[in-house]
């Protein structure tokens, strides 16, 4: 098992940045400008557990510097499925995290909940 999934599957949210890397690239489903660095994706991250319901990993693909974690999850009403893409760095460390979600609906469920969410993330990064 990845540990990025593990971590995720036990609820060790304080374990996610010590498996990124400090340059770390974030590809969001429903954002076209990447996000950047550590403390960005990692607070990324810890709103998307607090938007996402039943979430469940239900495949894992890959070996080597990739891994896909396919996912199906809820935001509110609406189911969505998802894979995360996971690119390693020499040193072993996510060095880029892309999610594809589907279908449009659930997307746009994501959308509208990660914006009112990310009022906490700029928040936590000392950006509002």
């Amino acid at each position: 098992m990845h540990p990025f999934r593990a971590a995720i599957e036990k609820g060790d949210l304080a374990a996610l940045p010590a498996l990124l890397a400090e340059d770390v690239t974030f590809l969001s489903p429903v954002a076209y400008a990447p996000y950047q660095g550590r403390a960005a994706v990692s607070a990324i991250l810890r709103a998307v557990t607090r938007v996402l319901t039943d979430f469940r990993y239900v495949r894992e693909i890959g070996g080597g510097r990739d891994h896909a974690l396919i996912f199906k999850a809820r935001v509110g009403d609406r189911e969505l499925h998802g894979c995360d893409f996971l690119h390693h760095d020499d040193d072993g460390l996510i060095d880029e995290f892309c999610v594809m979600v589907r279908p449009l609906s659930g997307a746009l469920a994501l959308s509208d909940a990660m914006a009112v969410e990310f009022e906490a993330v700029k928040r936590e990064l000392g950006l509002a």
